[in-house]
């Protein structure tokens, strides 16, 4: 039985997608990719040197491309904050007095319960308050 070379091609995307899901390691799957096209070079009628070319060509730049920026992902270099996260350092409006004892205030347009952050600061209401962070469901500002 006489394989075509496009099928080895597949076959050896295969094998190197089988150390993918075993390894998390995604180079394999960008040389995956590489043998897919390196089979669709074979299966248009290319040579074995245009099939190892295209391989090495889209392997190397999806190495080029890809990785960088999956190693950015994984750094959680995202620069967006979310969450409670993304309250502090926010402004907010106070519309009842805010002491060490408790308070409310107006923050991203809900009203939270709020406490001074030192123990001499009162705020009034209508004044604007720094949140510094954030104690359970109550905002710690000044």
């Amino acid at each position: 039985m006489d394989i075509d070379a496009w099928v080895w091609w597949l076959i050896g995307a295969v094998g190197l997608g089988i150390p993918l899901v075993l390894t998390a390691m995604p180079e394999f799957g960008m040389f995956a990719v590489g043998a897919v096209a390196a089979s669709a070079v074979a299966a248009l009628g290319g040579g074995i040197v245009a099939q190892v070319l295209v391989f090495v060509a889209v392997s190397v730049a999806l190495i080029a491309v890809v990785r960088p920026i999956a190693a950015r992902h994984r750094a959680g270099q995202t620069g967006h904050a979310s969450g409670i996260d993304a309250l502090k350092g926010r402004q907010a409006v106070v519309l009842e007095r805010v002491s060490t004892s408790g308070g409310r205030i107006k923050l991203a347009g809900e009203i939270w319960s709020a406490r001074s952050l030192d123990a001499g600061q009162v705020f009034e209401p209508g004044s604007q308050v720094d949140v510094v962070d954030i104690d359970g469901a109550t905002a710690v500002v000044m």
